[in-house]
């Protein structure tokens, strides 16, 4: 059964009848910066505008750093370093150090795979607010995967929790005060078809996705989160998060090279590289493995289970739902990967496939897109 969710219905409204998503406008919503924040496993994707260029990547390394330690070396050692920004990100919150990103990964934190994507999520978003040098008051949109109706409540209600509210850090060294007045959280993946609804229809064959049962296939590092929604409205009972995700890929190639460790963000960048380019040498290896040699077949491989998964979730549904389901939309740091061989496979299955490109970015775009909306809104109601 549908169960239409009001939360994200508005959404609807807001797109229909008040604040069309091409037609946001700046003024409207100028006192009020938007931050979007996409939660990967391998990247936090943040932007504070909807142009893709300027949607930044940061590794989602995060090492905690004890307050006796602060000030002993392991983080003010690195503020003389005139280096790029996201190669030294470091904040102090509530007596607490942390190196984000590539800083964090250099002393040793991981990318917390099997965590929830609520812990951290805050200092995640601390550091996207000392990048962009946001201060005062921001509104902040964010994504958590949708493993459960009951899951994504209580981990909705968490963050909003731990993100709204005055907040007083040091970016690197630098005293930062704020106040998150508005959070919303969204499922992996929903950004990206506020992101493909809102580009001009270049084709005459792309439909309004507003109006159709529309699946959303969202390939990221942990999970495959495949959201189903009907008329723009978020359908609970149908999506899911499924276990399986790049992470798989990463572990097998790195079992097939000596000393690779499937984690490492320089294997995971030669994998996702154009062919011809994926080349990788694992830290003391005098040669760098050419991933091409192997890489095609495991592609393959994958192609096919992420279909096969893909189509028994549909066949699980209710029948005059798998009959009116007919388009969808692969994104994710994985869609664009695996996306011709999705393709072929999917319109095979009489499924027409859109890619909403760039696939690793549209998340990121559409949750900003959904902040414009729910603001300009908000304005237009209160001078009304």
């Amino acid at each position: 059964m549908i169960v239409p969710d009001n939360y994200y219905a508005r959404l609807l409204t807001a797109i229909e009848a008040n604040t069309p998503i091409n037609k946001v406008k700046q003024n409207e919503i100028s006192s009020k910066t938007i931050l979007s924040v996409d939660l990967g496993r391998v990247y936090t994707k943040t932007c504070i505008s909807r142009e893709p260029n300027n949607v930044v990547f940061i590794s989602a390394n995060v090492k905690h750093i004890p307050f006796e330690e602060i000030f002993s070396g392991a983080i003010y050692k690195y503020t003389s370093i005139p280096s790029d920004p996201l190669m030294n990100l470091w904040l102090e919150y509530k007596g607490s150090g942390y190196a984000i990103g590539k800083l964090g990964a250099k002393l040793g934190a991981n990318l917390g795979v099997g965590q929830s994507k609520v812990e951290d999520a805050l200092v995640k978003v601390l550091a996207a607010v000392g990048y962009f040098k946001l201060k005062d008051e921001i509104s902040v949109v964010i994504s958590l995967p949708f493993l459960s109706s009951e899951q994504f409540e209580q981990e909705k209600i968490q963050l909003i929790s731990m993100i709204t509210g005055p907040h007083l850090m040091k970016f690197r060294g630098e005293s930062v005060y704020l106040n998150i007045s508005k959070v919303w959280v969204m499922p992996e993946g929903y950004g990206s078809l506020l992101w493909k609804e809102a580009q001009p229809k270049k084709r005459p064959d792309v439909p309004d996705f507003t109006k159709n049962t529309v699946i959303i296939i969202d390939i990221g590092y942990e999970n495959i989160n495949m959201l189903m929604l009907n008329n723009f409205r978020f359908v609970r009972d149908a999506s899911k998060s499924e276990s399986f995700g790049m992470n798989r890929l990463y572990e097998l190639i790195a079992a097939e090279i000596e000393g690779a460790d499937s984690q490492s963000l320089a294997l995971i960048s030669a994998i996702t590289k154009p062919k011809g380019e994926r080349f990788y040498r694992p830290i003391g290896a005098s040669k760098a493995t050419n991933l091409d040699d192997f890489l095609p077949n495991w592609i393959e491989m994958f192609s096919r289970e992420i279909c096969s998964r893909i189509l028994a979730w549909l066949d699980e549904q209710e029948d005059w739902i798998i009959n009116r389901v007919t388009d969808v939309i692969i994104t994710g740091g994985g869609g664009d990967f695996f996306w011709e061989d999705l393709q072929r496979l999917l319109k095979e299955a009489k499924i027409n496939t859109y890619l909403a490109a760039p696939s690793r970015q549209a998340n990121a775009l559409g949750l900003y897109i959904y902040g414009e909306a729910q603001l300009s809104a908000a304005v237009r109601a209160a001078r009304s």
